[in-house]
């Protein structure tokens, strides 16, 4: 248009690179609207996700995970038998009385008699075993389940052995399993005519899967009855009241905390099995007391989150006195009929810690402060383990301690 510096085309006379641009632009520009109402709609979905499957809150733990149902337990059995097929590290017949009986009682039995040839076994190719195991609530016959071998005599390794079979009895004095199979050590062993190693306790091994169950442990859950109870793995009234308010929100009023490792449950004529796989799967927030462990063998510390110190002033110093000997060899002058003899040199030096200065430690109000003051110290696990013991007996330190 003339004086106006605007240029008007008609879709007759427009340039073909202008109809490029306008092009790419509306492209662009429906791209981005696409993609943002796909990007809008995912966040919707996502949304709705969160909403229906709940997320835990931080912290808190499945029922299952804390408490038990009281009478649901495992049985523990126990048997005597043999491991053979040993490379001469078994028991020594001579010294090992029960394990030459037993070996003279198996062949009786397979129809080898050996009483009268007892001086000529001198085997050391078989060791006398313990076997132990558990035997899980509501497994059924034909079942199997591992099983641990210990030697009992004097036998030194354990590897590459054969346990024959062995039943296993429980505390009634019933057979429930009967074990037999390949023993696992996992450890190594070797040992020459001066020096030996050994990794790991060649003396002791396991049987995946080495037992069978031939008689089962009578109980039905679902003929419970109508009241059951819930037993808390670190018994706390606080858990145990959040746990029977949570059922009592998800499920109705049928529980009550009765003591602080009990919550009782009053089910009716509702099916347990129903009830409890309800309840399982329940989340709450267990809270613990305040405690501290100490393993004094291996310094190991292990503190909760609700431990709290008081605030105190503590001096730490070690008195450490250092012994060096560097004996000298004093030599005579030519021609002197002297002898070599070795002059002793003894130095001592004794540090009583004088550049230990007498510290705060402030109370903190999370596990972190707590952590962060006596790393301020700068004391070893040792010494940590002495303050600690220290600051219980002067009533600053707000937990229970155990030393184990």
């Amino acid at each position: 248009m003339p004086g106006t510096g605007l240029a008007f085309f008609t879709p007759m006379d427009r340039p073909a690179e202008y109809d490029g641009q306008w092009l790419r632009s509306s492209y662009r520009e429906g791209h981005d609207v696409a993609l943002g109402r796909h990007i809008f709609v995912i966040v919707r979905i996502l949304l709705a996700f969160l909403l229906v499957t709940g997320r835990p809150a931080f912290g808190q733990v499945r029922i299952k995970d804390i408490a038990d149902v009281e009478g649901v337990r495992s049985n523990q059995l126990i048997g005597y038998g043999l491991v053979v097929g040993l490379a001469g590290t078994g028991d020594k017949l001579d010294n090992a009385v029960f394990t030459r009986e037993s070996l003279i009682g198996m062949l009786e039995r397979l129809g080898v008699n050996t009483r009268d040839q007892v001086a000529k076994l001198e085997t050391k190719d078989l060791a006398a075993v313990m076997v132990t195991a558990e035997l899980p609530a509501f497994i059924h016959t034909g079942s199997r389940i591992d099983v641990a071998v210990s030697a009992l005599g004097d036998a030194t390794n354990l590897t590459g052995g054969t346990l024959l079979v062995t039943p296993l009895l429980a505390a009634d004095g019933e057979v429930y399993a009967v074990a037999q199979g390949a023993v696992a050590t996992g450890a190594i062993a070797a040992r020459g005519a001066a020096a030996s190693v050994s990794r790991g306790v060649p003396t002791a091994g396991e049987i995946a899967n080495g037992a069978i169950v031939e008689k089962e442990v009578a109980f039905r859950l679902d003929k419970a009855g109508s009241t059951l109870r819930l037993g808390l793995r670190n018994p706390d009234l606080t858990t145990a009241l959040r746990i029977s308010a949570e059922i009592n929100r998800a499920i109705g009023p049928i529980s009550k905390a009765i003591d602080p490792r009990t919550v009782l449950l009053e089910i009716a004529a509702r099916n347990p099995i129903e009830v409890l796989g309800r309840i399982e799967n329940l989340r709450i927030r267990p809270d613990n007391p305040a405690t501290v462990i100490i393993d004094e063998a291996s310094g190991t510390i292990v503190m909760g989150d609700a431990v709290r110190i008081s605030t105190v002033a503590i001096a730490q110093g070690n008195l450490t006195i250092r012994v060096t000997e560097t004996p000298q060899v004093s030599q005579p002058a030519a021609f002197s009929n002297g002898t070599t003899t070795t002059v002793p040199r003894t130095q001592i030096q004794v540090d009583d810690g004088r550049d230990k200065k007498l510290g705060i430690l402030d109370s903190g109000v999370t596990l972190r402060d707590l952590v962060a003051s006596l790393n301020a110290l700068g004391v070893g696990p040792r010494d940590l383990i002495s303050i600690l013991e220290s600051i219980k007996a002067a009533g600053a330190l707000q937990a229970d301690l155990q030393v184990r």
